[in-house]
């Protein structure tokens, strides 16, 4: 007999089925047990009456919530009174007639049956395997996938190709710091991990590909924060022939289209454009929620982008000069201020054809038309300090790959996970995500970062010195 999930009991009554799963609830009633089977369908109620084999009943009584386990019987209507309006399936039940234990649990170190709000993050996280069983956990990362496969529908529709960039690249200055990884082969040289793969993706469009994406991951070394963390996942996306306008528009049809297959409500479309000066003089942030209150407790969201943002600003001390506001690779907002850029003048006038996407306060999307001018590319990184050979060092690669017919081109990133925070209404970035790290940088259930072995540490050719 095939096994079927909790969900499709509904359409089987008076039939025999096999179910299998964990027993996320039991209740004794003397001469009849009750288990609540919980599976990836949802939950369904199994009774285990005087009727059945006594085998059965003996191993019913030895059972306990969060074991695993296979039960064959008979579906069957519910009792009127004892009907669940609350669940799927409230209104039949399971007659047991076979019983398998397929895995004991001991006594769980937290509770699965509430929201978790409530339990500290290093509990959570230390079993995030038990931790993602709660039902608010299991719907989050369901609306994740399907949000996904949304975005994934709307774009091949759209003539994109899903192409997969490297995870061992180049240590390259993208605005935050690199992890970086020791070549055992290489001796002293490392490689990184990317933090976006905006270097790969504007290669192929180089190659001559077009429309390309992928669900990229995005590793920073940065410190964590309610809504970002050492790794996220992107829709990355990267266009030729196209204007500014072209990649905004594109962008948000695929998030409307995304977010309303998955239920979400939003206030306005199209989505309201908005300079970064108007921005920083009305609400004085770049980043901003535009809702009512009235909206806020509904769960509506409303989308905003964000326009002509300076391309430099004043480096944080200590460091001096000047630093990118969003991206290096982007382009000047037109032809005269390339001009400044190529020349070195008029450096905090410069705008940016960055365009970001924001969504209940928190930045969502953000792209720009890509400079494909090696010369442009080039001044970017002089007006940063940066010397030829120091350029030519670390961004030789795109400035060759430039001088061979390379297309105009844009593309854009949404951090959708921030958007499902959003949509879901989660506070915190790890609610939207299988295997978070903690709010120290350590990894979920696995012990890390640790320490190497001395083995290990040889076939690197790295040493650890203590701090004095």
């Amino acid at each position: 007999m095939e096994r079927i999930l909790t969900s499709q009991t509904q359409t089987k009554i008076g039939d025999r089925v096999r179910v299998a799963g964990w027993v996320a609830t039991r209740r004794d009633h003397g001469k009849i047990v009750f288990f609540d089977l919980r599976d990836r369908g949802g939950l369904a109620q199994v009774v285990f009456s005087p009727e059945a084999p006594a085998e059965v009943l003996a191993k019913a009584g030895a059972v306990r919530p969060e074991w695993v386990v296979e039960i064959e019987g008979k579906v069957q209507k519910r009792p009127e009174n004892l009907r669940n309006p609350s669940i799927a399936t409230g209104d039949i039940e399971i007659a047991a007639e076979k019983l398998t234990v397929l895995s004991e649990a001991k006594p769980l170190p937290l509770p699965v049956d509430t929201d978790g709000y409530e339990i500290g993050e290093d509990t959570r996280l230390k079993y995030r395997y038990l931790d993602l069983r709660r039902e608010r956990l299991q719907r989050n990362l369901t609306i994740r996938s399907r949000y996904v496969q949304a975005c994934r529908e709307y774009l091949f529709s759209q003539g994109f190709l899903e192409i997969e960039t490297p995870l061992l690249t180049k240590s390259t200055p993208e605005g935050s710091r690199d992890f970086v990884v020791p070549s055992r082969v290489y001796p002293g040289k490392f490689y990184a991990l990317p933090q976006s793969p905006q270097q790969y993706k504007q290669l192929l469009m180089v190659a001559g590909f077009e429309r390309y994406f992928q669900t990229a991951r995005a590793l920073r070394d940065e410190d964590p924060r309610a809504d970002r963390g050492a790794e996220h996942t992107q829709i990355d996306i990267e266009m030729s022939f196209v204007t500014r306008e072209d990649v905004m528009k594109l962008v948000e049809e695929m998030t409307i289209f995304a977010l309303e297959k998955i239920g979400a409500r939003i206030a306005e479309k199209p989505f309201p454009v908005v300079t970064y000066q108007e921005a920083m003089k009305k609400y004085g942030a770049d980043k901003f929620d535009l809702r009512s209150e009235k909206e806020k407790k509904e769960g509506i969201l409303r989308l905003a982008w964000v326009v002509d943002f300076p391309f430099f600003e004043k480096a944080t001390p200590p460091a001096k000069g000047w630093t990118f506001t969003h991206n290096p690779f982007s382009a000047p907002i037109n032809d005269e201020h390339e001009q400044w850029l190529l020349k070195g003048k008029n450096i905090e006038q410069i705008i940016t054809s960055q365009y970001d996407l924001v969504c209940n306060g928190l930045e969502v999307s953000g792209g720009s038309i890509r400079t494909h001018k090696p010369e442009a590319l080039k001044a970017v990184f002089r007006v940063m300090g940066y010397k030829d050979p120091e350029i030519e060092d670390k961004f030789g690669h795109m400035l060759e790959a430039f001088q061979y017919g390379a297309p105009p081109h844009g593309g854009c990133a949404q951090g959708f996970e921030r958007l499902l925070m959003a949509h879901l209404g989660e506070e915190y970035l790890r609610e939207v995500q299988a295997f978070p790290q903690t709010g120290q940088g350590r990894t979920s259930v696995m012990d890390a970062p640790s320490e190497l072995s001395e083995e290990q540490l040889r076939e690197l050719h790295l040493r650890v010195q203590k701090e004095k």
